[in-house]
């Protein structure tokens, strides 16, 4: 695995990403308290997620203002192994694609599913959760061919119908920004996600307030276009193994 970080090193990390998403939110006028972090742990091993959540364990007993952070995983193959080591230490997403005949596993351990862009995909979730699931609609706000989610014109028309199904509760949007070194361009697809979830809500699905948006290298454009849930992986672990 290489270098892997100590637990002294993530905790020093994830500080400057609060650091980072408080100084984000108050340039934007907003509450940091409204911007919670997500760490994204793909391929990184469960004992370093472990140590990550006992640094945040210890910040917030400094300080018990702060939110736990969530944990997401993009693979239902990592979700799988990690969960029994994880389970009860956060909250689990999945962010990565899920494919219809993984759906049993991913609600096994998933609380929070934000990768829905089909209806399809939703009613296999509905029918096969027991419980009240929340799930988030992913939308491609890019346009790029390579990423994942249902295009902004549909965005409204599925969030909508997802909400109709049994035990699926719409809590919000999710997006991966646009690869582009222009600034503006990625900001005005975080502000396209946000202007999509104000008439979500609007139309009466009022459960769908939150917005996932911003990685490590653009958190503060998705924060000052009101992301309530910042996804962050190398900022905290470094860089991913091979």
């Amino acid at each position: 695995m290489g270098d892997a970080p100590d637990r002294h090193t993530i905790a020093g990390r994830l500080a400057e990403v609060r650091r980072r998403v408080a100084a984000a939110a108050v340039t934007a006028g907003r509450d940091p308290a409204d911007v919670r972090i997500l760490l994204a742990t793909k391929t990184q091993p469960a004992e370093l997620v472990r140590a990550a959540l006992a640094a945040d364990r210890d910040a917030r007993a400094a300080d018990p203002a702060l939110a736990p952070v969530l944990v997401g995983e993009n693979r239902v193959q990592e979700l799988v192994a990690k969960g029994p080591e994880l389970a009860g230490l956060a909250g689990l997403h999945l962010i990565g694609p899920l494919q219809s005949n993984k759906v049993n596993a991913a609600v096994r351990w998933a609380s929070c599913i934000e990768s829905v862009a089909t209806r399809e995909l939703a009613e296999r979730l509905s029918a096969r959760t027991t419980d009240a699931l929340d799930v988030y609609v992913q939308v491609n706000v890019s346009g790029e061919a390579t990423k994942h989610g249902v295009a902004p014109d549909d965005a409204v028309a599925l969030a909508r119908s997802v909400a109709a199904l049994p035990r699926l509760r719409v809590a919000g949007l999710m997006t991966v920004g646009a690869r582009s070194d222009d600034p503006g361009a990625v900001r005005a697809g975080y502000a396209l996600l946000r202007s999509l979830r104000d008439e979500i809500v609007a139309a009466g699905t009022q459960t769908a307030t939150e917005l996932s948006m911003g990685m490590s290298g653009d958190l503060e454009l998705a924060i000052a276009e009101g992301a309530t849930l910042v996804r962050v992986g190398s900022a905290v672990f470094g860089a991913r193994p091979t």
